[in-house]
């Protein structure tokens, strides 16, 4: 595979730089830096996307056909390495990259035609239906009931751990509309509005003091027919094509490099104790360069799939080693912050949004100050999207064949 950029993108390089250099606001970086969840506030996320609208590069996991930017996987590496290096905020990818690119597959004209431009214009929030009590790493047991009435669904049931779901106005949800066969069979991929009686959502609060998670009641809900995507039955084909796209198809690597890279900065910054700076601790700088090198080797692994993407073939079971290697990357990238700012990063600010004029001062450093947040949120990494001990076993049956 070759590793170098051709003139074409290494022009595309330097305008995604410019552009971020002249677009990605001071406000913009602060909201994202001082964000401990795992997504940004909505006010900070659409504000960017609408600005990446205005350019037409928001949809860069859609077809050029359905409004999307028809870049090749390496300007989409190219662009979400960019962005990380310049600290723009996360984008709402409930929408843009999960069930945005299940429409363009899977839905029909006037699905397209109804839903895709108003995610792009941020008119519709979305949330996931996925998780519920009891259902979770194994999502194919899951027992909300969708019953089609006239043209219309009567859903009842619950989801749970539902993030963003008290901003969101739509939810893509995964229903039972067939008892009768066997689990996976009897999965439909339905398409609920929020706005309506039936829906109730709850609030979960983490440990961290976030409330991005919900659980969301569905008593008597009801969801026109015209909202299913693609057949009845057809449901855990079209979950299985989102939870591979949601784990593969753009690069996690990129940020984990750049947060590993501004962690060994602040370490240059924090007194050993021992006339030097914590970046010279032996055991310090040895744990920076561990996972560095696995970082850097991880983008490797990335790039090959892309590699295969541009080939036009599916992200397919890899994906399953993305979501395993990232996850495990991401939490010890937290564990180790913890470490270095000490006692400095056991604050734990209850205050939400922790930016703007009501943010509370912090104690030694902004990075201090979102530590232990980021550290309590990013447990969640190896559970949410198919937990660690899940893809093990994909990666057991379908990569290794055993």
């Amino acid at each position: 595979m070759d590793m170098d950029f051709t003139p074409d993108e290494l022009d595309f390089q330097a305008e995604v730089r410019s552009f971020l250099k002249s677009h990605l606001t001071e406000r913009l970086i602060e909201g994202a830096k001082r964000t401990p969840g795992v997504f940004v506030e909505p006010d900070i996320g659409l504000e960017w996307q609408r600005i990446l609208h205005e350019k037409g590069w928001l949809a860069i996991y859609w077809p050029e056909a359905d409004g999307g930017t028809g870049w090749t996987p390496v300007q989409r590496y190219i662009f979400e390495k960019e962005c990380a290096l310049a600290g723009a905020p996360a984008l709402a990818v409930l929408g843009l990259k999960l069930v945005g690119p299940v429409i363009c597959r899977f839905g029909t004209p006037e699905q397209k035609a109804r839903f895709l431009p108003r995610i792009l214009s941020a008119e519709d929030y979305w949330c996931q239906g996925y998780s519920e009590p009891g259902s979770g790493s194994d999502l194919a047991s899951l027992k909300t009931r969708a019953a089609l009435e006239g043209d219309t669904y009567r859903i009842n049931g619950s989801k749970i751990w539902t993030t963003h779901a008290h901003y969101a106005n739509w939810m893509f949800c995964l229903v039972r509309t067939d008892p009768d066969v066997s689990a996976q069979r009897g999965i439909t991929f339905l398409l609920v509005p929020m706005d309506q009686p039936g829906v109730t959502v709850t609030p979960i609060v983490t440990m961290a003091g976030d409330h991005e998670v919900n659980q969301v009641f569905l008593d008597d809900a009801k969801s026109h027919v015209g909202n299913r995507i693609g057949e009845e039955g057809q449901g855990w084909t079209i979950a299985k094509f989102l939870l591979e796209n949601e784990r593969g198809g753009s690069c996690f690597a990129p940020k984990l490099i750049a947060d590993i890279d501004q962690l060994a900065l602040t370490a240059a910054r924090v007194p050993s104790g021992t006339n030097g700076a914590l970046v010279h601790d032996t055991e310090i700088s040895r744990k920076l360069a561990s996972l560095r090198l696995r970082a850097r080797a991880f983008e490797i692994s990335e790039l090959r799939i892309l590699a295969e993407i541009a080939k036009g073939r599916p992200p397919g079971p890899q994906t399953s080693l993305v979501k395993l290697v990232s996850a495990n990357l991401r939490q010890e990238l937290d564990t180790l912050a913890m470490e270095i700012h000490g006692l400095a990063g056991l604050q734990l600010p209850a205050e939400r949004p922790l930016y703007g004029n009501e943010a509370p001062e912090p104690v030694g450093s902004v990075e201090a100050q979102m530590a232990a947040g980021r550290y309590l949120n990013s447990r969640a990494w190896t559970i949410f999207g198919g937990s660690d001990e899940v893809q093990k076993n994909i990666i057991a049956k379908t990569v290794l064949g055993l």
